[in-house]
């Protein structure tokens, strides 16, 4: 399990890099994220839920039945939705209410 990082969609705001229990999520001289060690990854996906540009992906791979899917967050208001990009281009949205999960 790891995370992938587009530095084309990088904003330097460093929020994924103060999130990651690992500290395994560090910027380069252009302040943008990489992830060091992929191989290290936790797969908490904090700092995907954290990224305001959507530039982290979790790779989904076999082990785990994703098939070399990906999945990213994306916040709109109360709605926290899970994307998940198959290999083939097909794209899954799972929406969940944070407003109304937070009530139990």
């Amino acid at each position: 399990m790891s995370i992938v990082i587009d530095k084309s969609k990088c904003i330097g705001c460093k929020r994924c890099r103060n999130v990651c229990p690992g500290s395994l999520i560090k910027t380069d001289e252009n302040g943008k994220a990489y992830i060091k060690y992929p191989k290290d990854c936790w797969g908490c996906t904090s700092c995907i839920k954290e990224c305001p540009a959507y530039a982290i992906n979790f790779f989904l791979g076999s082990d785990i039945g994703g098939m070399g899917s990906k999945v990213h967050t994306e916040k709109n208001g109360d709605i926290l939705s899970w994307l998940i990009e198959k290999p083939h281009g097909e794209v899954i949205k799972i929406d969940i209410n944070q407003k109304e999960s937070n009530k139990y």
